[in-house]
């Protein structure tokens, strides 16, 4: 697939897309969603872990405001374009790593968030600037940012547009970790590989778990625990986990 504003590279089961308008911080267009949409989609065969990160000093500044116009179906672009987008992230079929290298503003902030895992360097901050041009928070960010960080402080971060620097981000809760910029890739291709080589039916039955659990009672939640924990009994991964375990040695997953 030929692509105009994402580069796509692949190595040792690692594809790595990184949004590529860094004359505009990466800002989302039409073009920029449908080709991240298309690509989180049709990923290599022998992907184990998607990194999504941006080119140059930002991750994404969020919609590109000089698609805007009067006439702009504001509604269309988010059902037609964020939504697939957006569940392409959540619905990948092996862990998304969002490598957060720079700011994050607006749709592109809510985009990273939508990861499985939010790793940034530090100097990087998170903005929900969405109320300095009168909307509200779009692609998911009034459900994800709630979630993780509770009311409060997604009132306060929505209403006052104001930047959360990585490290606070982390110590919030909304992303994983925040490391030193020298540190970051590095950091990021650590953790993609250990993703990479580890039990992907496993990861991604952890992601089912935790999504449906917000919505789920105990006994809900105990039951489908017991339905994916079942599912997972039955992979070669859990087959050659116990033998690694029994065998003293480092497991050799295959994700299947």
């Amino acid at each position: 697939m030929t692509t105009q504003t994402i580069t796509v590279t692949h190595q040792d089961g690692i594809t790595r897309i990184a949004l590529n308008r860094p004359e505009v911080r990466n800002a989302l267009n039409s073009t920029m969603r449908a080709e991240l949409t298309e690509t989180l989609r049709n990923l290599p065969q022998d992907t184990r872990c998607v990194v999504l990160t941006g080119t140059g000093q930002a991750f994404c500044s969020g919609q590109d405001l000089g698609d805007a116009t009067a006439g702009l179906d504001v509604e269309r672009i988010l059902r037609e374009e964020y939504e697939p987008m957006l569940a392409a992230i959540t619905e990948a079929p092996v862990p998304v790593i969002a490598a957060v290298n720079g700011i994050a503003a607006g749709a592109g902030a809510n985009l990273a968030l939508a990861a499985d895992v939010v790793i940034a360097t530090e100097s990087a901050v998170f903005v929900q600037a969405f109320s300095r041009i009168g909307l509200i928070p779009d692609a998911g960010g009034t459900f994800i940012i709630p979630r993780s960080v509770g009311n409060a402080r997604a009132m306060g971060m929505m209403l006052f547009s104001e930047p959360v620097p990585a490290r606070q981000a982390a110590d919030w809760g909304m992303i994983w970790e925040a490391v030193p910029d020298a540190e970051f890739e590095a950091r990021v291709t650590a953790r993609a590989t250990t993703l990479a080589q580890g039990a992907t039916q496993a990861f991604l039955a952890t992601r089912e778990a935790i999504a449906r659990s917000s919505s789920h009672d105990l006994s809900e939640q105990l039951a489908l625990e017991a339905r994916l924990q079942g599912q997972m009994a039955a992979t070669s991964d859990f087959m050659e986990g116990v033998s690694a375990f029994m065998q003293k040695r480092p497991a050799k997953f295959t994700g299947r």
